[in-house]
């Protein structure tokens, strides 16, 4: 096996930075999941040896952070946890002397924070790809391995439909955005005032394939009734723990569990993006059943983020 120059789609995006789902064109984000996917299955193998990611993880992390460091030692590289508590990151030093300091000595940064901005700072300073490790806006990397994991069920994913119950948050933002670009239809079911941004919904449908459909309704069983994946994530993200009781109450009937997922097509797969709270957002049987593809998708992580590094840093 040897690197491979079998996607032509994926040239164009060495050296550029990652922050959003819409960094890729759909052509490109489909090349992304199948040199995910061959590299899953060892049909390539890519060589970065000598190239270092840093990363700047302001958000606690268990998934992100050992399937970055993971993916870079199977690409022959190395990763640098530049954590904030233990850097002048963490003491106030500016962005810009940060990023233009940092750039000095590592190929790539893989950024988890808060505020869209700053990961936009960083992109801005930076002279090496900056990558998107999650923000309250957008988690673009867990989108990948999402429809990795719907490629790897149901084969060619053009028109299938995916169904994300829960909070309109960063995750659901992705998915729209991602399943746009990929043709696959994303309805996205929540509570009255728990919907994604107005501003990401219009820009997931401005992108969307023709007969592809991104749509938000507020009834759980209108949500998933045929869809072929189901899909939900924790009701109170990092940052909002002091809305828990709230959102549990506002959330109450919006469980993924076994009764909505019978309104599901009978091939339907259920996802979740970790950590999850069984008996909350999740029911246990709706986890551990035979339609979950929640673990398998957790690998995925690893498989996609190293196919979007080779991209970036020009394995390709």
């Amino acid at each position: 096996m040897a690197a491979s120059s079998g996607y032509p789609a994926l040239a164009e995006l060495k050296g550029r930075d990652f922050l959003s789902s819409t960094d890729s064109s759909a052509e490109q984000t489909a090349a992304l999941l199948q040199l995910a996917a061959d590299l899953k299955a060892g049909r390539t193998r890519i060589d970065l040896a000598g190239r270092t990611l840093g990363l700047i993880f302001r958000k606690a992390s268990t998934r992100t952070r050992v399937s970055f460091t993971v993916a870079m030692a199977r690409l022959g590289g190395q990763t640098i946890d530049l954590n904030p508590q233990v850097s002048q990151v963490g003491r106030g030093e500016p962005v810009a002397d940060t990023a233009r300091v940092l750039s000095r000595y590592v190929d790539a940064l893989a950024i988890r924070t808060f505020a869209q901005e700053e990961l936009a700072d960083y992109a801005h300073w930076a002279s090496v790809p900056v990558i998107n490790a999650l923000t309250d806006l957008e988690h673009p990397c867990q989108a990948l391995a999402d429809y990795l994991t719907l490629q790897e069920a149901f084969g060619e994913i053009g028109g299938l439909t995916l169904a994300y119950v829960g909070d309109g948050n960063n995750v659901a933002h992705s998915l729209m955005l991602c399943g746009a670009l990929l043709g696959v239809n994303v309805r996205v079911g929540c509570p009255q005032g728990y919907a994604p941004d107005a501003a990401v919904l219009e820009q997931s449908r401005q992108l969307a394939a023709p007969g592809c459909s991104i749509e938000v309704v507020h009834e759980p069983v209108e949500a998933v009734r045929g869809a072929h994946a189901l899909y939900t994530d924790v009701w109170a993200s990092m940052g909002q723990e002091d809305e828990k009781a709230a959102r549990e109450a506002a959330f109450r009937g919006w469980c993924l569990n076994e009764e909505l997922l019978a309104e599901a097509d009978a091939r339907a797969i259920v996802l979740h993006c970790l950590p999850a709270y069984r008996g909350l957002e999740i029911s246990a049987g709706a986890m551990e059943g035979s339609s979950s593809r929640i673990f398998d998708q957790a690998e995925n992580r690893l498989h996609a983020q190293q196919a979007l590094l080779a991209a970036l840093l020009g394995g390709v």
